[in-house]
């Protein structure tokens, strides 16, 4: 079995690199989808990819998330 480049991430020392906000860090990769960190700060723009979908996982702070139909509170520990 090929594990050549996994590397484990560390969630606490990624953000702590991480000093700027809306500007997502790639620190993985998953079937072809790329994993990245961000903070955010502020109203986030709604918007959709053609080929990809987004997840959210809240770690710290909370996040509305406003669908078509709905709005979902992300709290630390949702996603």
């Amino acid at each position: 079995m090929e594990t050549q480049g996994l590397d484990k991430v560390i969630l606490k020392e990624k953000f702590s690199q991480i000093q700027d906000h809306w500007n997502p860090r790639i620190v993985g990769e998953l079937n072809g989808q790329q994993v990245k960190l961000a903070k955010f700060l502020g109203p986030f723009d709604w918007h959709h990819h053609e080929h990809e979908d987004e997840f959210f996982m809240v770690i710290k702070g909370e996040f509305e998330l406003h669908l078509r139909d709905k709005v979902v509170t992300l709290r630390p520990g949702s996603l």
